[in-house]
């Protein structure tokens, strides 16, 4: 059963504080896929995979450095769909909707059935429109929402209009299909995604080893098979994977199924989500244990996305200093920045 209301929560043993999640659900959008489901042990209070997708009255927490587009995705969108904020690549977000709502997401104010939808054909040919024009595009990452929700058929159209701008070489893909919803992963869509005759990178996002469940292994190897480089994807979350066993074992099970690690994120500040939050200290210090205790085919990059659009940045290296209280980061323009961002005091 694919879950996507309170009333089915409390149904599968997952929820009983109905009241209290029903204020949740107003907010943020709530699914969780039969897969999903069966990964959850409904009798352990502290579960990872629980506590990722099943929602918490914890959400209704604001503090008051979150934000409602905690890395400013709407400063650098200069057309409804495309996100520019580096020179050589841009997001394409072709749909707002997903197999899964994750309750850390970043994106939460702008996905599920009260987001920002799907692109309709108007802004789909603007959003094209605006990568063909722009001939220093060099990559276009399609996420959302989560693309492989769309049809073989409609992902096949886009990666055919992606095939005619010559500029572009590189198509990514970021996803949680693989791990969330495997059986959405076939032949059909395979052949849609290399429609384009680019480069096709998939980035595969899972934040606890046992996502890696026999039909994602499978849906994994299908796409490695398939001619799909996978990379990975995952966020560092307290109560889920902030122990050096967790994360140690996530990053060989990547390994293990073909899938580069990448990004090790450093949670956003997202409304709602302060109780997923590590400290940068504790997230540094998780990262250099990686190091002496397994493979380098194994080691993530830890980076941090600067409130107010200004991008990655590898907090693992000596881009971020600790001063009066606060961190100093400096962006890949060199500028330097306050994390948490300073709140101005009223007048």
């Amino acid at each position: 059963m694919h879950i996507k209301t309170v009333e089915g929560l409390i149904a599968a043993g997952l929820a009983d504080d109905a009241a209290g999640l029903e204020a949740v659900a107003a907010k943020y959008a709530v699914a969780i896929t039969p897969d999903v489901v069966a990964l959850i042990d409904p009798t352990d209070p502290d579960d990872p995979m629980a506590r990722q997708f099943v929602p918490s009255t914890d959400e209704l927490v604001t503090t008051p450095d979150e934000r409602a587009d905690p890395i400013g995705d709407l400063s650098h969108s200069p057309v409804e769909g495309i996100v520019h904020r580096y020179p050589d690549r841009v997001l394409l977000k072709a749909v707002h909707v997903c197999p899964v709502y994750c309750r850390f997401c970043f994106r939460r104010e702008m996905v599920g059935p009260k987001g920002l939808g799907t692109l309709t054909p108007q802004q789909m040919d603007a959003a094209i429109g605006y990568i063909a024009a722009h001939d220093d595009i060099w990559e276009v990452i399609l996420t959302g929402g989560d693309p492989l929700v769309l049809s073989p058929r409609r992902l096949a159209e886009m990666m055919a209009r992606l095939a005619r701008i010559e500029h572009v070489k590189i198509v990514r893909i970021h996803t949680r299909v693989p791990v969330v919803e495997p059986a959405r992963v076939d032949a059909a869509m395979i052949d849609a995604l290399k429609a384009s005759g680019k480069t096709i990178y998939l980035a595969v996002h899972a934040n606890h080893p046992r996502e890696f469940t026999e039909a994602a292994r499978a849906a994994m190897a299908q796409m490695a098979d398939g001619g799909i480089a996978l990379i990975s994807q995952s966020v560092l979350l307290k109560g889920v994977n902030d122990d050096v066993e967790t994360l140690a074992a996530l990053m060989q099970r990547f390994v293990e199924n073909r899938v580069q690690p990448y990004y090790l994120h450093h949670p956003d500040l997202a409304p709602g989500t302060s109780h997923f939050r590590v400290s940068i200290v504790d997230g540094q210090a998780l990262v250099s244990a990686l190091r002496g205790r397994i493979s380098g085919l194994c080691q993530p990059i830890y980076v941090l996305d600067i409130p107010g659009g200004h991008g990655k940045v590898d907090i693992g290296a000596a881009s971020i200093a600790e001063v009066d209280g606060h961190y100093v980061v400096r962006d890949w323009q060199g500028a330097a920045h306050v994390y948490p961002p300073r709140i101005e005091a009223a007048d």
